[in-house]
């Protein structure tokens, strides 16, 4: 079973020319010269969904934002490109390898949903990939395909809730990626508030948000958000259509996914499969397999949903498929642990790192998730005791109360399924029975050099609030942020 080639090219075009030479350009022109309901009647019919982690219909999502303009200000097109997500690094391959195909497809959905500005949303870090989309950006606009279109380059923060869709339009409208409460089509990019104190609510609404309609009289503009490897989807669905695109993949999941496997594997990769491909298959596929001499233990799919055991990993590659078993397909990002791997580490690290990068409006969610984290890491140096287990299920039960976002959840989906699967690994450290280890590093991940996964070793040093200070404030980041705002 081979690799596909639709939306990361065999060879990747350095060019517009290139990128013209193997179809690019006949999306665009398709959609311009139709209207905007046949555009998206096309697009719900391929069941595109989005790539970004929740599989939404982009149809759907796109007729939403179409349907609800606003009656005075334009609509914003923002592409999500700040992944951030551990284990993945689908997006950045595919602004290193195809950027034009995602400036045409966000171009596409422009003038589909009536936008006149489109805001492209990457991490500072980002650099071969900003370079890229930039000089793309020039060719579009070189070539008219921007006519009448803003294009801007954002270039935001390091910090993981950056790539939560809300948190995404809190940091183009210059403040902290904190979640908001409303989403992308009640408070977009464009806000309408009564007063400049209601941009800095920490309740996250905004005054008299409410969603556009046409001819409402209702002037706050939705924004329409979509994952870079959404977008880089659309061209090809609009210029060949929705049955071309349900070639590949399954009903449900039509079409393909660009996956990233690291961990215990040959190789670290990323390459795209037809979705409905088993997990095994995959792992072969991209990342060679399996360690020699070593077995899977699991597969985590970044730190979002439950981990799979060694049972359920030729479960097929497909939302549905992966509901199923009660986990999720986020971000196709799959982190292999063979049986060397002491999987509480494993479960001490995701909850370190969620913890640390929760912004702390939700207080459940900073600081039952900094306890579940502390105590975590006692039990797998083999420093605790049931007691220290018992309050571990206790602080999951309660750190999604009041959650604005889905950081919390992860909290109890990944730590969760740690526990209940390989409780043999938790009992042994607790019982004094197995040898003490360090919680796992995990982060994102900085680059996948040749076959070698780079991740973001100083995510250690991170303090809870947001600093690299040697001492933690005691303080989240939404705390630190209030007082810099009520001293300035």
């Amino acid at each position: 079973m081979p690799l596909i080639h639709r939306v990361l090219p065999p060879t990747p075009p350095a060019t517009l020319e290139d990128y013209r030479a193997t179809g690019g350009g006949k999306g665009l022109q398709a959609a311009l010269a139709t209207d905007a309901d046949t555009v998206i009647a096309e697009i719900e019919a391929s069941g595109l969904r989005g790539r970004g982690g929740a599989g939404f219909p982009t149809g759907q999502k796109w007729r939403a934002v179409a349907a609800n303009r606003s009656s005075e200000l334009t609509t914003t097109v923002v592409v999500n490109g700040a992944e951030g997500e551990p284990g993945t690094f689908k997006d950045r391959t595919i602004l290193r390898t195809n950027p034009h195909a995602v400036v045409e497809g966000a171009l596409i959905a422009a003038s589909t949903v009536g936008a006149t500005q489109v805001v492209f949303g990457l991490k500072h870090t980002f650099a071969p990939e900003l370079a890229r989309l930039r000089a793309a950006v020039d060719d579009a606009r070189a070539a008219g395909w921007a006519d009448g279109i803003e294009v801007i380059v954002f270039e935001g923060p390091e910090e993981y809730l950056y790539g939560e869709e809300t948190a995404l339009l809190e940091a183009v409208d210059g403040r902290m990626p904190f979640p908001r409460i409303a989403p992308p089509f009640r408070r977009g990019v464009t806000e309408v508030v009564e007063g400049d104190a209601d941009l800095w609510s920490r309740s996250g609404l905004s005054a008299h948000v409410e969603m556009a309609a046409p001819d409402a009289g209702i002037i706050a503009p939705p924004t329409l958000v979509n994952n870079v490897e959404t977008l880089a989807n659309v061209p090809a669905v609009v210029a060949r259509g929705a049955a071309w695109f349900r070639s590949e993949g399954t009903d449900e999941s039509p079409g393909t996914i660009v996956c990233t496997v690291t961990g215990s594997t040959v190789r670290a990769g990323v390459g795209e499969i037809a979705m409905g491909t088993p997990l095994r298959d995959v792992i072969e596929l991209v990342g060679g397999g399996v360690r020699p001499g070593h077995r899977v233990k699991a597969v985590a799919t970044g730190v979002s949903n439950a981990v799979l055991s060694e049972e359920q990993i030729d479960t097929p590659v497909s939302y549905e498929a992966m509901a199923a078993i009660g986990s999720g397909l986020g971000s196709a990002g799959f982190v292999v642990f063979d049986d060397e791997v002491d999987m509480v580490a494993v479960a001490a690290g995701a909850s370190r790192f969620l913890a640390v990068e929760s912004c702390g409006q939700c207080r459940p969610c900073k600081q039952d998730g900094l306890a579940i984290a502390d105590l975590l890491a006692g039990i797998c140096r083999s420093e605790a005791g049931e007691h220290d287990l018992d309050l571990v299920h206790e602080r999951l039960q309660f750190v999604a109360d009041g959650a604005r976002c889905f950081l919390a959840y992860q909290q109890q989906n990944v730590i969760g399924s740690i526990l209940d699967r390989f409780g043999t690994e938790v009992e042994a450290h607790v019982s004094g029975g197995a040898a003490p280890v360090e919680p796992a590093l995990v982060s994102e991940l900085v680059d996948v050099e040749g076959d070698v996964a780079v991740l973001n070793e100083d995510h250690v040093r991170k303090q809870p609030d947001w600093t690299y200070d040697e001492e933690y404030s005691g303080q989240a980041p939404a705390d630190r942020d209030a007082e810099h705002r009520a001293a300035s």
